[in-house]
């Protein structure tokens, strides 16, 4: 029964989901152009927060486990562990307080409706995986940019998509503290977006699965080294994930 209605409900998914994209695209060239950045991030926050919401189509159950009262006036690293893009549209439509800004790969910044639009325009680092060197110079100016407006980076540490906790990487954490030194590390466990592929495939996509964002206690550097604050992030990540 449920593969025979996820057969039914994808195609219905992927139609509101592309419908969204391509209807909040020339709104938020409007609020940037006339009100500019405020206006527009208010405009993405509502984006993703109907494309997070629209897999309940699918029957998706979507839970958001947030206890902590961040401060705002200082900059914040957000380190995730990713299996998804809808890890993503989680933390921008679902957590949109913490005003993130995202460390992306360069192919999505061209000919996505809304979504390469707001990489270009929200201060996100585009990074082109082959270029080191580019990558890193990217991201330290997006480590300036939270720093500045006391916004929050937000970096998935494993470096590519995994349902599986994989190893955390330093360079890019690197680059971002290095440029925001006195950043709030904030750890955040995201769990069973990976679950909604049938077979690791984007078709059929699977219904009735459980996906949740737990934003975990944040971590305050306090002379800890950036690779143990790393270690510390992806072991509480890992805890949270074994949770059932």
């Amino acid at each position: 029964m449920k593969f025979i209605l996820a057969h039914l409900l994808t195609p219905i998914f992927y139609f509101l989901f592309g419908l969204i994209l391509v209807v909040f695209h020339p709104i938020q060239v409007l609020a940037y152009q006339l009100f500019g950045r405020t206006a527009h991030q208010k405009v993405v926050y509502v984006l993703n927060y109907c494309l997070v919401n629209a897999l309940r189509v699918l029957g998706t159950s979507i839970k958001v486990k947030d206890k902590h009262k961040i401060p705002k006036d200082k900059p914040l690293i957000v380190l995730a562990n990713h299996s998804s893009l809808h890890d993503i549209t989680g933390i921008y439509g679902l957590l949109s307080q913490l005003k993130p800004v995202f460390v992306s790969k360069k192919s999505l910044s061209k000919g996505i409706p809304s979504v390469s639009y707001n990489l270009r325009k929200s201060g996100a680092a585009i990074i082109d995986r082959k270029d080191r060197s580019q990558s890193i110079n990217e991201i330290m100016k997006l480590g300036a940019f939270i720093n500045e407006n006391n916004f929050a980076a937000v970096i998935f540490p494993e470096g590519t998509r995994s349902n599986e906790l994989t190893r955390f990487k330093l360079g890019g954490f690197e680059a971002l503290i290095k440029k925001a030194p006195n950043a709030i590390i904030l750890p955040i466990a995201i769990k069973g977006t990976g679950d909604l592929y049938m077979n690791k495939k984007a078709y059929p996509l699977n219904v009735f699965k459980k996906i949740s964002w737990t934003v975990l206690d944040p971590i305050y550097r306090e002379g800890q080294s950036n690779e143990d604050i790393l270690n510390q992030a992806h072991r509480m990540i890992g805890e949270s994930l074994s949770e059932k």
